[in-house]
């Protein structure tokens, strides 16, 4: 009986992985060069770079309430929880720089802030101090973000250690669960069957709703990935859960949505890699700083950066956003503000997820996406940035770098969870 049941999902599960191969709808690019390339060359390295310190500490509101439906119960479970951090564990130039890029920029910021509650900026700085000003100002109150963003500065705000609270199975599940999902695709995705010709529109708004299913699927993959297999008094063991895995992709039991969810989700892997190649330029300048306050250490792990950012742009088979980001500036401009605002809805959604592990991870996707898409919407600004210098029309906060980089690590892993999962499917054998 049970190596009949093996035997059916190993079956299952090869139908699963047949019919996610080759090449992938509206790109160039195939599924076993995506593997490859991110398998054995990207995810090691990007890896290491999201163990620094720099990258593993994400500060988070947990706290806001749900502004679409009154409904405050929380997961009960304990693995729902998240630790916070002890603020004497954040290094202390992340404290005193938490939502700018350096050690410089937080300086200006800090005198944007100044001029902004005096309603005027102070004309004894500097030239070149009064133009950060009106910088931070202008970026601060900027309509460009594609997310809700959390209050940081809020008291509800806390630094959480990304690594001390992985993104795994909790046992959050149930009607609570399918309720967000059925939120996210029902009331804010651009859903196939409802767009409407001219047929570019049409494309890019597909794209939207792919970006949204390939974000679901990676999460479902982590789920699968790091089960709960074993919970004694004496030891917790997360795994992977072949059943599991199958109860989300199979074809058959998701009547094929699965297959379709996992090409998805390599589609959504080419869109924020293509992000990371466009970004390069704001990352190389001479005078940008992921700054903690450990000055060889933070240069250490800028060189990692900027390899990792390096090895992306060398990716041979680039999506090529101008057929989904590009058009005339009236059609784009319009799309533009209709996906930002869709967005900036799913990630008001985050604040409904009664997991708070969930909930923490889904905040950091979002944005992480969010600023993906940003970086695509602002090619011409980033093509302007100045060599040295303040590059005054793009702007990245903290938070948006460390959920960019966080939120592509989640999507590498769950390509390389799929490679997983083949191998086990092989051994099983």
């Amino acid at each position: 009986c049970l190596q009949g049941w093996v035997l059916t999902n190993l079956f299952v599960l090869d139908v699963v992985y047949q019919q996610v191969t080759g090449h992938l709808d509206d790109c160039t690019c195939d599924v076993e060069t995506i593997d490859a390339f991110n398998n054995y060359k990207l995810f090691p390295r990007l890896n290491q770079l999201l163990e620094s310190d720099y990258f593993r500490y994400y500060k988070v509101n947990l706290k806001k309430p749900c502004p679409f439906w009154d409904d405050n119960s929380h997961c009960g479970i304990r693995d729902c929880a998240v630790k916070p951090c002890p603020s004497d564990e954040v290094p202390d130039g992340i404290r005193s720089a938490s939502y700018k890029y350096s050690e410089e920029a937080n300086s200006r910021a800090e005198e944007c802030e100044e001029a902004s509650r005096l309603g005027a900026v102070d004309e004894s700085l500097s030239k070149e101090t009064q133009q950060a000003v009106l910088q931070w100002t202008w970026h601060d109150d900027s309509s460009d973000s594609f997310c809700e963003a959390d209050d940081i500065l809020s008291p509800d705000a806390e630094y959480v250690d990304l690594l001390l609270n992985p993104e795994r199975y909790t046992g959050y599940k149930g009607p609570d669960a399918w309720k967000i999902w059925n939120s996210i695709y029902e009331e804010n995705c651009f859903k196939p069957q409802n767009v409407k010709r001219p047929l570019r529109t049409a494309l890019k708004k597909r794209a939207f709703y792919r970006l949204i299913s390939g974000l679901h699927a990676s999460i479902n993959i982590h789920l699968s990935a790091r089960y709960l297999l074993q919970d004694t008094w004496s030891e917790k063991k997360w795994g992977p859960n072949v059943t599991e895995f199958q109860q989300r992709f199979d074809e058959v039991v998701t009547r094929g949505e699965g297959p379709r969810r996992l090409k998805n989700l390599y589609f959504l892997y080419l869109i924020e890699l293509r992000a990371l190649s466009k970004v390069l330029p704001f990352f190389e300048r001479p005078g940008f700083q992921l700054y903690t306050g450990n000055q060889s250490h933070d240069a250490e792990i800028k060189n990692l950066l900027l390899e990792v950012l390096h090895l992306a742009k060398s990716f041979p088979l680039h999506f090529d956003e101008n057929s989904f980001f590009a058009g005339n500036k009236k059609e784009a401009a319009k799309l533009k503000e209709e996906v930002r605002l869709h967005f900036k809805n799913i990630s008001k959604i985050m604040d409904c997820v009664g997991c708070f592990k969930c909930r923490l991870w889904g905040k950091l996707q979002t944005q992480g996406l969010g600023t993906a898409l940003k970086i695509l919407f602002s090619e011409n600004l980033i093509e302007k940035i100045p060599e040295s210098g303040p590059s005054y029309g793009f702007q990245l906060t903290r938070q948006e770098i460390v959920a960019l980089f966080n939120a592509f690590g989640r999507i590498s892993t769950s390509v390389r969870e799929l490679e997983n999962f083949r191998t086990i499917l092989r051994t099983m054998r």
